[in-house]
């Protein structure tokens, strides 16, 4: 099971230079395997709507929660101890911490292209290494 970073679901969304890996890597997973925080939906609602892309966002949306079974995750009040962790254990800055946090606490996999992984316990997995 995967926690699909921010950085993934963009990548797609915004066509940039690796678009055809995450278009494999999610092609070839079944949805109910993927999970994405709030945060990250959050996150790419503010750089879509802000690019004019509202319409995107709400495909985004539809694809992967109405008509697919992708999980969203998200931190309660009682998890900020753990992110200030992250941030302070990792250098972190909040979003990674918050991926981080979630990650951890599902035991997911994180798929990112964010090399700030690298340095953790869980580290990453990029789309291409799991294809």
């Amino acid at each position: 099971m995967y926690l699909v970073d921010t950085n993934i679901w963009l990548e797609r969304l915004l066509s940039q230079d690796r678009d055809e890996e995450v278009r494999l890597f999610l092609s070839r997973q079944p949805s109910n395997l993927l999970y994405v925080t709030d945060f990250a939906v959050h996150s790419i609602g503010i750089i879509l709507t802000r690019l004019g892309r509202s319409s995107d966002l709400t495909l985004f949306v539809n694809d992967l929660f109405i008509h697919g079974a992708t999980n969203l995750v998200h931190l309660e009040p009682a998890d900020t101890s753990d992110l200030l962790r992250a941030i302070d254990l990792y250098g972190f800055d909040y979003d990674d911490a918050y991926q981080y946090v979630a990650a951890y606490k599902l035991n997911l996999r994180i798929v990112s292209f964010d090399s700030d992984f690298d340095k953790t316990d869980r580290g990453r997995t990029a789309p291409k290494d799991i294809l």
